[in-house]
């Protein structure tokens, strides 16, 4: 299946197979898909909280626009972005990269002075904000990874984000929720949406050309 076989095929699935499991292989294969995705200035912003034990899901329930997803779906898997930018933060990750390349550390630091003294002009708010943007294409990886494998996907932002933060401890990792995603087989007899005609804007309305 070609990725754009892949997307025309999925839809934000309803209903799960309770029974059914995405098997590990598959499941590393999305994961690495969100791992791979570009981000600003290559920070790697949000991490990727994946959650299969049922006790768990059942405490986030309350907080969930989708319970039947939250509870029958394999797994869910939670985006979460950096709650602010530190200088110990963009440090690591260019440490890691330069020594990654063969380089001495603080090669770039003329580039990661400047990104330190424009997140620190930014309200504590506008961090998070900005880094809740880049795990929407880790996100956007992670379904259209999904879609080729032929394994049904369901993104959420109808959640109870300070529910979610709390049950899985997500401060002490100095994270927040931004983004669930359901990922599973789904039930063909009560996903209603299943049967019913992918529908998006024609091409024609949907790029414009400047020439």
């Amino acid at each position: 299946m070609t990725l754009l076989d892949g997307l025309t095929w999925r839809h934000a699935t309803k209903a799960y197979d309770p029974n059914r499991k995405v098997s590990e292989t598959d499941l590393n294969k999305i994961l690495e898909a969100a791992r791979l995705a570009p981000t600003s200035s290559g920070l790697q912003q949000f991490r990727v909280i994946v959650v299969e034990n049922k006790e768990v899901r059942a405490k986030l329930v309350p907080g969930s626009l989708n319970p039947e997803c939250m509870l029958e779906s394999s797994h869910v898997l939670v985006f979460a972005a950096w709650d602010e930018y530190t200088a110990e933060r963009i440090d690591a990750i260019y440490d890691r990269t330069t020594d990654e390349r063969g380089l001495p550390r603080g090669r770039f630091n003329s580039y990661t002075d400047k990104l330190k003294e424009m997140y620190a002009a930014l309200p504590i708010e506008g961090h998070f904000t900005h880094a809740a943007k880049q795990s929407y294409i880790g996100l956007a990886m992670a379904l259209a990874q999904a879609a080729e494998l032929k394994i049904d996907s369901t993104p959420a932002e109808g959640f109870d984000n300070a529910l979610v933060d709390e049950v899985l401890e997500l401060p002490k990792y100095g994270l927040k929720s931004v983004s669930l995603l359901y990922i599973g087989y789904g039930d063909k007899e009560r996903d209603w949406l299943s049967s019913m005609a992918k529908v998006r804007n024609p091409i024609e309305e949907f790029a414009i050309t400047v020439k």
